[in-house]
């Protein structure tokens, strides 16, 4: 194969983030093992056989020269763009960052229990933690969430994909980005929801450079774990890292290692999209 078993399984995570699967999805597709899979993004299984990459690829509807393929030169333009304060990555937060969803989903809960609105936001905040960091699984949630409001089920994930509202002006800017710098997000989420509005088009299709899945990574914002593994992905150094999110406590944490910073104010949008592009002009 023409490329190191790093770059391969760094290869193999982007096609599956970009196909909007998780590991556990892909590995039911392709008839491989959990283990086996995730040794292979990380490296750690030097020379996978080729069989086990035709299988991947034929799962992610791929061809093998297209999902082991070289970088586009497409891409190879977009690495070397950085703005004028160094910046040639951007991470995009998703909730309240891409899309509203909270307010909605807590009072369509609250009206189809019948319990109160500040029951369900409690209920809610008192396990979120736990899922996003994969801690618990979303059905245990959708267990432990019930048990708490008095019903007998709960399914979270879809109250959550209903009420999904995208924040326009963001999607738009993130497009924008794309073309020009590498892009990835990084969001403290449920396992399966990014991936899900990935596929529903509640998130824009595009070829994201990393995926930070909090349920993947077992960290969440703004836990130190969580911006190590995205800069290693990001495949540049601190300086060169912008990440705009709605939460100070995650951009303060992101700022303390050094990267770029930027506050996205979700009651002013096109205020908060109009300081971005400034910020992310490039370097002429």
């Amino acid at each position: 194969m023409a490329m190191d078993e790093r770059g391969l399984g760094k290869q193999l995570q982007k096609a599956r983030q970009n196909a909007g699967l998780t590991q556990q999805q892909l590995c039911h597709k392709a008839n491989l093992s959990f283990s086996t899979l995730t040794k292979i993004e990380r490296g750690a299984i030097k020379s996978p056989s080729i069989f086990t990459i035709q299988s991947i690829a034929g799962a992610l509807n791929l061809s093998l020269d297209e999902l082991i393929g070289h970088v586009t030169s497409g891409d190879q333009k977009r690495i070397l763009n950085k703005t004028k304060t160094g910046v040639s990555f951007v991470y995009f937060d998703v909730n309240g960052c891409l899309i509203y969803f909270y307010q909605r989903a807590f009072d369509k809960l609250a009206l189809d229990t019948g319990a109160r609105l500040d029951t369900v936001e409690s209920a809610f905040w008192h396990y979120n933690d736990q899922v996003c960091r994969g801690e618990i699984s979303i059905s245990d949630f959708n267990a432990k969430l019930a048990n708490r409001l008095g019903v007998d089920k709960v399914n979270w994930q879809d109250y959550y994909l209903q009420t999904v509202e995208p924040i326009n002006e963001m999607q738009e800017l993130l497009a924008w980005t794309s073309e020009r710098y590498k892009v990835g997000l990084m969001t403290n989420i449920f396992p399966g929801l990014l991936s899900a509005m990935r596929r529903n088009k509640q998130l824009p299709n595009i070829a994201y450079d990393a995926v930070i899945d909090s349920s993947e990574v077992a960290a969440i914002k703004p836990e130190a774990k969580i911006y190590e593994i995205a800069k290693e992905r990001a495949g540049v150094s601190p300086s060169e890292i912008l990440l705009i999110d709605d939460d100070r406590v995650n951009l303060m944490a992101a700022e303390r290692l050094g990267w770029h910073v930027l506050w996205f104010d979700d009651s002013h949008p096109k205020a908060s999209v109009e300081r971005a592009r400034a910020a992310l002009e490039p370097i002429s």
